[in-house]
């Protein structure tokens, strides 16, 4: 059984294999109507989202299956004190796979050690978001008909934003890629995403001046910076405007340049770039239910073992200080590292 917890789950082939598969879907809807009948999705979706939420269950309707689940914390168990465990150890007893997207980093690991159907993660914290990475692969692919050689910039909320941790980690196996890393400096990427993905692998630049820095981009990928990750309203509003693109900030970017961005979008992108032939954001959308389509069919039909699930060992020397990492939190859940590091969140452990 295989699940999907972040993008290195996959290889570059498999990637490249997803991406053909979703091309054929689009060119060919017919015939995948049925291919699912018989099977249920659940969506375990502890957060709110709109597109993720949507684009899974038209994906699993578009082949012919069907969905259960919920699209709020409050409206399920966990409300009565239910675990993460014990509620995928249900779901996996009424559904065939499972889209989950929880608040705490580490959420969909500790499901998927528990689960008897292939696991999702459709987003946990501001940990990982690799649906949306394959998403943005699938755009990438389309617009730019390559991945080698690009220079990304990545604007916003770097340190939070879990799309931009999976598409850093994803991109960063293909040749010649170059990252430009846009961001006030409260918001910077974290150390452990350098340190994996970039140090060494990949070059990279910080500079926190978008409009200087638009000109060298093939790809711009605009985020939001996101309310419900911060824990002092204040440094919120303080900020919440540090970047918006509008049409004027265009100006010297390349004819071939793709402006992306994982929606929702607050107002980060000013709706003068929406008619820019370069602003690919709605197709971007539009690509995520043929992507997770072309994933579903893929976990349902693989029988490989994800090893690196069932790693890590128990040290009662080592703790995890993430606040938002699930195994602070969870009842009976082991707390696991491998090494020094926390496998929930990948963040370094510090010893008691």
């Amino acid at each position: 059984m295989r699940n999907l917890i972040d993008i290195l789950d996959f290889s570059t082939e498999e990637i490249d294999g997803l991406i053909s598969v979703a091309n054929d879907i689009i060119e060919n809807p017919d015939k995948y109507r049925e291919v699912c009948r018989g099977k249920i999705l659940g969506t375990l979706f502890f957060e709110p989202s709109t597109r993720t939420r949507l684009s899974f269950t038209s994906a699993m309707m578009s082949l012919g299956g069907a969905v259960l689940g919920f699209d709020n914390a409050a409206s399920s168990s966990t409300a009565k004190g239910e675990t993460v465990a014990d509620t995928v150890r249900m779901v996996s007893a009424y559904s065939d796979i499972i889209a989950m997207r929880h608040p705490k980093e580490g959420a969909p690991i500790a499901a998927s050690r528990v689960a008897t159907v292939p696991i999702i993660n459709a987003g946990d914290g501001g940990h990982f978001h690799p649906t949306q990475t394959l998403t943005d692969l699938l755009t990438i692919k389309r617009k730019c008909g390559k991945f080698d050689g690009l220079t990304v910039g990545v604007c916003g909320d770097l340190k939070y934003g879990r799309t931009v941790h999976s598409l850093i980690s994803a991109m960063s196996r293909y040749t010649g890629v170059k990252f430009v890393l846009i961001s006030p400096a409260e918001l910077a990427l974290p150390d452990y995403v350098k340190e994996d993905f970039l140090d060494g692998r990949c070059e990279y630049v910080e500079n926190p001046d978008l409009e200087a820095a638009i000109p060298t981009l093939d790809i711009l990928y605009m985020t939001r910076i996101q309310r419900e990750r911060f824990s002092d309203p204040e440094e919120y509003e303080r900020l919440k405007d540090s970047y918006i693109l509008n049409a004027a900030k265009l100006k010297n970017a390349k004819p071939t340049l793709s402006i992306l961005h994982p929606l929702p979008r607050v107002n980060e992108i000013d709706v003068d770039v929406d008619d820019d032939p370069r602003a690919h954001y709605f197709d971007q959308a539009a690509f995520g239910r043929y992507i997770r389509m072309a994933l579903i069919l893929f976990l349902l039909d693989t029988k490989g073992v994800d090893d690196r699930r069932i790693s890590g060992s128990e040290n009662p020397e080592l703790e995890c200080t993430n606040p938002h990492c699930l195994s602070r939190t969870e009842r009976g859940i082991k707390k696991l590292f491998e090494g020094e590091k926390c496998i929930y969140c990948d963040q370094r452990a510090i010893r008691k």
